[in-house]
């Protein structure tokens, strides 16, 4: 009887798996990240949380549900991370370019773009 009983359970817990696990998973959009300091911002933050939820011995199936909706957010910000990372790389480019030439007015110019953003992400 113990043996039908835990049988019968047994399938009733591998019935409701596969049917969670044959659910569509839910999507999210994630915090937006508009601008590089909101980037930077959304993707410290969200990190911490990531990194809260990874040092539990154990994770349950909504903590699994929570690292989900954040690995949205921080998909978000490493985008325009990466945007903005591409936008400095040509500004010092520029840079590089503008001070073998003697151009001060591209050196200046495309300085401070890139300053101002390389400060965002290293402050």
């Amino acid at each position: 009887m113990k043996k039908l009983l835990l049988s019968a359970l047994l399938s009733g817990l591998m019935v409701a798996a596969t049917a969670h696990a044959s659910t569509p998973t839910e999507h999210f959009k994630g915090e937006p990240a508009d601008t590089l300091s909101q980037a930077v911002a959304n993707f410290s933050e969200t990190n911490q949380q990531l990194a809260e939820l990874l040092a539990q011995d154990e994770l349950s199936l909504e903590d699994l549900g929570t690292i989900h909706e954040l690995t949205y957010t921080l998909e978000n910000a490493l985008e325009k991370i990466n945007e903005e990372a591409e936008a400095m790389a040509v500004n010092l480019e520029e840079v590089h370019l503008g001070s073998e030439t003697g151009d001060f007015e591209r050196v200046q110019n495309h300085g401070a773009d890139y300053l101002e953003a390389a400060q965002t992400l290293v402050n």
